[in-house]
């Protein structure tokens, strides 16, 4: 199978042929990790890349299909993660210089159960600082770009989440969702979460100044609303 043919495979389809050993994670993870190194340095999709952590969690996959042990149902597959969702021992900026460099300590929910599920990290994408503007671009990482057409960027603020996905960067992207902020890179870069790529979504621990904008913004408790 072509490198190409793998970078653009569903999911879905993809997790079925690591199962029946069709394709291994290596070969799955080698793939899109040269796709990264050809195309990022001009997309800019990707502020922090994994090569050997990714490379090992590909090796480890890989000995656990040949054992024929259970498997999560995204054993194998490549995953990014937006940079505002806390990575144990990832540096996570949130685009900002004031989190330049911020290592969390533990994983976010989402994190833990991609992992738990099987999927492979491959890297930190872009978003604009705190993920407030609707254009991928920080002072930290630059722009990030539209891989149809380098001269336009690829919205925001899941913009890098949404252009690796579009560029064959792997099959899914942590993205978040308040306020159109996946819904606009994904229209930017012409796809449809719905078709071929899996996307997962996800707000609660992203950086803290999400919550505490959420925690200004949420309806009162149940248990105190007034009846």
């Amino acid at each position: 199978m072509q490198d190409t043919e793998i970078c653009y495979m569903s999911a879905v389809d993809m997790a079925q042929a690591i199962r029946t050993r069709k394709l291994s994670p290596v070969e799955v993870v080698n793939a899109v990790l040269s796709r990264i190194e050809r195309l990022n340095p001009k997309i800019n999709a990707y502020c922090t890349l994994l090569v050997e952590s990714a490379k090992k969690q590909a090796r480890e996959a890989e000995a656990k299909v040949m054992k024929e042990g259970e498997l999560g149902p995204l054993h194998g597959i490549p995953v990014s993660i937006k940079d505002l969702t806390y990575t144990k021992g990832v540096r996570t900026t949130s685009g900002s210089k004031i989190y330049e460099n911020f290592v969390p300590n533990y994983d976010a929910i989402v994190v833990e159960r991609l992992k738990a599920a099987g999927a492979i990290m491959l890297g930190k994408t872009n978003t604009p600082e705190f993920g407030f503007t609707g254009t991928t671009d920080n002072l930290l990482f630059g722009l990030t770009r539209n891989p149809w057409n380098l001269e336009r960027h690829a919205g925001g603020s899941s913009g890098g989440a949404a252009a690796a996905v579009a560029a064959g960067m792997g099959q899914l992207a942590k993205a978040v969702m308040v306020v159109g902020q996946y819904v606009f890179p994904v229209a930017s870069v012409a796809f449809s979460e719905s078709n071929h790529h899996l996307a997962v979504f996800h707000v609660a621990q992203a950086i803290p100044v999400g919550k505490h904008f959420l925690t200004a913004v949420q309806l009162p408790e149940p248990s105190r609303m007034r009846h």
